[in-house]
């Protein structure tokens, strides 16, 4: 017995020994290899290894190296372990679709996916809402992947394409540019590029004033920004196409110290520099265009030495990437620039997922309880995600409300042929780090425009005062006249002139020559403010002054016309002057003037308007342009009531002319200067109808209108006061007709007035007439009477017998008998009347038949009247 007992304890030794070596040996495995017994986390990857990004090539490799760090890390995701599966997308959203059904309808489950290329992660995003998947990208930069309804759990550590436009905004306004133009390729990532930024300027107060696109030829798109005057030009296309813009630019010459051209930064650096058998410039060509442009890139490498989440530099990273690539050439390798958004990608996703997991298990879940159908652990990713912050090795990674990184952006300028770094500007902070080694090839940043300097064209001062002075001399003829025709007023000539019509044109000549003054006062010499008040005086004094004017000329000739061209009959009846009929004439005239331009004032009142005229360049500066502008008096219907107020005073100035004509023959001592008021309307009518049309062409040309408008009042003042009122000075002073009525009355004794003196004068032109008609009928008698003389002395020698004789005795017998001291023969009755010359006598001239029974009328008449009867009165009767 006691052998078994004491073998026994002998044969369990080795097991014992043998579990503890097991035991040490588990330890050992777990020290040495912690992911034992890690739970795995499955991450589905789309790497874009070929096609038109091929971002995969560097971005794979980054990826692999973050997750390796990330498992290694015992205070990050300690029980679990991430695995990546991926596949390559070629960048093809087809062939992406077919990929993105594997990794999901095929084990084990996916906790997240991070697909590359906008076009893919368009597609993956908009269908992982329905597996209720988390997408986080680390190759898309579409901006219309920021909608959050269309993409609820999508997230990117590569910013999207409009993070450029804060820094373009900041650049803008860092150099004062209000007015900014331009040209993208038409791609849907630059439409919703250009239309981020026309929302953030607008805000910022700039202006887009000019926006091309093109599609394949940008020709048509580069022209019309030369035509339009752009300076300050954002361009938005691949790096093929802006070749070709460049090329275009060059053509047009849109390049040099006027302008600035933004460009995206993710280009080569020597892309202008690249062969490309699509444009027909040179090297040198393209060099010389680019030269100055202004780059803006997202900065995808951190530029600080600083070890984030990590642990490694920006420089550490670089240097194990290029270990990874074994020596490949980073400028052939796709996706080498977006390498460190694809490392902190994973980092991005690893910090989430970690923070998850207290929330979760306070709720009873776990991260490897995740399937498609579970929105609560999504929704915690979600959350996770949402509020990353940390530093990593392309900067600060943060994600804004559309789930797009936030993050440094680098501006670069070309300056000599190569890029220089000018400055960073930090869009989550809104800080601008400014380097201040800017180069330009002017003195400066060049104007966002040409600068447009207003001004204002005014009346040559010369010609206004030395018109002034001619309408000055004229007011003050006026006065003169004026005072004279005042003076003078009793003097029986200047009665006859109607001298209160003449007192009535000398005030509106001198109303008329008082318009010249407002006519030529503008923005020079009054405010702005002030400019109507001045618009008005020109109207009403131009107006008041041609009606006064005018229309007392108008009433005199008017008057004459009406008295001396009606018939005889209705004549003597309106011979009788009424001088208040020609004031209530003058006053319609003016009434109705008065009225419309009340009536102008009240319903469209005139204001100023500015007239802008064709920018002038001036010598020797390129940014400026000259902006000529001219102020006019005008209302909003201007031209109607130019319309109506020409053509009412266009019909009395030819109705004027044509008075004027038909009285040009007609003597009065009624109105005895109504040949010189016709001379006058001539003289205003000729001036008014060449002036009005004139001053309407010319109103651009304030100097050639003025002239124009104010010399015109000026001679047709000055004529018509010369024409109506020197002529009396002259008379006055050459006869000496200084007397009035009643100096004249005292000085003759004569009670006779002026009236009658009328009378006798006109009787005695009546009397002149009559003499001239009674002289025609005395000649016509005399020479009927010679006629007769003749014929009765043929017939006295033409007595041949007694038979004859007889006969005649039978005849006379019947004929009337004369009075035997007056006998038919005798010479004596045949004698003129008193004091009227003899008739001439001509024998031998025969007595024409048709005077045949001229005898026996005047053998009956002669019959009746004796000698003794033969009055004068009796005479001039039968003369008349």
């Amino acid at each position: 017995m006691a052998t078994p007992c004491h073998s026994l304890p002998g044969a369990r030794r080795p097991v014992l020994r043998l579990s503890l070596t097991f035991a040490w040996l588990m330890l050992l495995l777990s020290w040495s290899c912690p992911a034992l017994g890690k739970k795995k986390l499955y991450i589905g990857a789309l790497f874009p290894m070929s096609g038109g990004w091929p971002g995969g090539q560097a971005c794979l490799p980054a990826a692999r190296m973050a997750l390796n760090l990330v498992n290694k890390r015992s205070d990050i995701l300690p029980d679990y372990e991430l695995e990546l599966i991926h596949y390559d997308s070629m960048c093809d959203p087809g062939e992406a679709t077919k990929l993105l059904y594997d990794l999901l309808y095929t084990e084990p489950i996916k906790v997240v996916l991070m697909p590359g290329c906008s076009s893919v992660s368009t597609l993956v995003a908009e269908a992982a809402r329905m597996w209720n998947l988390i997408v986080l990208s680390y190759g898309s930069s579409s901006p219309a992947l920021s909608n959050r309804q269309r993409f609820p759990t999508f997230f990117r550590t590569h910013p999207s394409a409009t993070l450029h436009n804060p820094t373009r905004v900041q650049l803008f306004q860092k150099w004062k540019w209000t007015k900014i133009a331009t040209i993208q390729q038409t791609t849907e990532v630059f439409t919703s590029t250009l239309d981020d930024l026309e929302e953030r300027v607008k805000e910022a107060g700039i202006e887009i004033s000019v926006r091309q696109s093109f599609l394949t030829d940008p020709a048509v798109a580069v022209k019309n920004l030369k035509r339009q005057d752009a300076r300050i030009i954002v361009g938005l296309f691949y790096e093929t196409e802006a070749r070709k813009v460049f090329c275009e630019v060059y053509k047009e010459k849109l390049y040099g110290k006027k302008y600035v051209w933004f460009l995206i930064g993710w280009y080569a650096d020597n892309w202008f520099k690249i062969n490309d058998p699509s444009i027909n410039c040179t090297v040198e060509q393209m060099t010389e265009v680019v030269e100055g442009h202004v780059t803006t890139e997202i900065v995808m490498l951190n530029p600080e030495i600083v070890r984030g989440a990590s642990n490694l530099t920006s420089q550490e990273f670089l240097a194990q990437l290029m270990s990874e690539l074994g020596g490949k050439n980073p400028e052939e390798t796709g996706g080498f620039q977006e390498a460190p958004l694809a490392y902190d990608a994973i980092w991005a996703l690893a910090l989430a997922l970690n923070k998850t997991v207290g929330p979760l298990r306070a709720k009873g879940r776990r991260l490897e309880d995740f399937n498609y159908n579970n929105r609560d652990i999504t929704a915690e990713i979600y959350r996770a995600l949402n509020t990353s912050s940390f530093e990593g090795v392309s900067g600060h990674v943060v994600f804004d409300a559309q789930g797009s990184r936030m993050a440094w952006t680098l501006i670069e300028q070309l300056q000599g042929g190569s890029y220089k770094k000018i400055g960073y500007y930090d869009s989550t902070k809104g800080n601008l780090s400014w380097y201040g080694n800017d180069k330009w090839i002017g003195p400066g940043p060049p104007a966002d425009q040409t600068v447009v300097i207003e001004e204002f064209r005014y009346l040559s001062q010369k010609l206004f005062v030395s018109v002034s002075v001619f309408a000055g001399l004229g007011i003050l003829l006026g006065i003169v006249c004026l005072t004279f025709n005042i003076y003078n007023s009793n003097v029986r000539y200047i009665q006859n002139s109607q001298p209160y019509l003449n007192n009535i044109t000398a005030v509106g000549c001198m109303m008329a020559l008082a318009a010249v003054f407002p006519l030529g006062i503008d923005g020079l010499h009054v405010h702005r403010r002030q400019f109507p008040v001045v618009c008005q005086f020109r109207l009403w004094l131009l107006g008041l002054g041609f009606s006064l004017a005018y229309g007392s000329m108008f009433t005199k000739i008017w008057w004459v016309h009406t008295v001396f061209t009606k018939k005889d009959d209705k004549k003597d009846k309106r011979k009788h002057l009424e001088p208040l009929k020609l004031y209530a004439t003058v006053g319609v005239l003016l009434g109705i003037d008065v009225l419309s331009l009340m009536i102008w004032q009240i319903v469209d009142p005139l204001h100023i308007t500015v007239e802008k005229f064709t920018r002038e360049a001036p010598k020797g500066d390129l940014d400026v342009l000259i902006q000529p502008l001219l102020e006019h008096c005008s209302s909003e219907k201007m031209n109607t009531w130019l319309g109506v107020v020409y053509g009412y005073k266009g019909l009395l100035l030819l109705l004027g002319i044509f008075l004027a004509y038909e009285t040009k023959s007609i003597s009065t001592e009624k109105i005895n200067d109504h040949r010189a008021v016709g001379m006058a309307i001539y003289n205003v009518a000729v001036l008014c109808m060449i002036t009005a049309p004139v001053t309407m062409i010319l109103s651009s040309q304030q100097d050639a209108s003025f002239a124009f408008a104010s010399l015109a009042i000026v001679f047709s003042v000055y004529i018509t006061l010369v024409v109506l009122f020197v002529p009396k000075m002259r008379r006055l002073i050459t006869r000496g007709e200084w007397q009035s009525d009643a100096q004249e009355t005292m000085k003759t004794g004569s009670s006779t007035n002026n009236n009658d003196e009328e009378k006798s004068r006109q009787l005695e032109r009546e009397n002149k007439e009559l003499q001239k008609i009674i002289q025609e009928k005395e000649e016509r008698v005399s020479e009927l009477r010679n006629q007769l003389s003749e014929r009765q002395a043929l017939r006295s020698r033409r007595r041949p017998s007694a038979a004859t004789a007889a006969s005649n005795q039978n005849h006379s017998s019947q004929s009337p008998q004369y009075p035997p001291h007056h006998p038919p023969s005798d010479p004596k009755s045949l004698a003129p009347p008193p004091g009227y010359p003899a008739p001439l006598t001509d024998n031998h001239t025969p007595l024409p038949p048709s005077f045949s029974n001229a005898t026996s009328l005047y053998q009956a008449a002669d019959a009746k009247m004796g000698r003794n009867n033969c009055h004068a009165s009796r005479l001039q009767l039968l003369y008349k």
